[in-house]
């Protein structure tokens, strides 16, 4: 949060690891989000406490239908 040249080196440095550690989770984890919805949702989970691998897994949602089933045309 400093504005001299060790202090900006220093932002862009914790600014790199953080992105590699992401891409190396992304990589790991075979996951099909990108950086950026990977970010989103850490972001918005920062501090939930939650396996990392358990957050990017899609929710489970018992009792909805399957989505091509929602719309019915026709009356039985």
């Amino acid at each position: 949060m400093g504005n001299t040249e060790n202090a900006v080196m220093t932002q862009i440095m914790a600014a790199m690891c953080v992105y590699l550690l992401l891409a190396f989770l992304k990589f790991q984890s075979k996951i099909d989000k990108s950086l950026q919805q990977i970010i989103r949702l850490l972001q918005l989970n920062l501090f939930t406490r939650r396996s990392l691998l358990d957050l990017l897994q899609p929710p489970d949602q018992p009792g909805l239908p399957p989505p091509q089933l929602k719309l019915a045309l026709v009356r039985n």
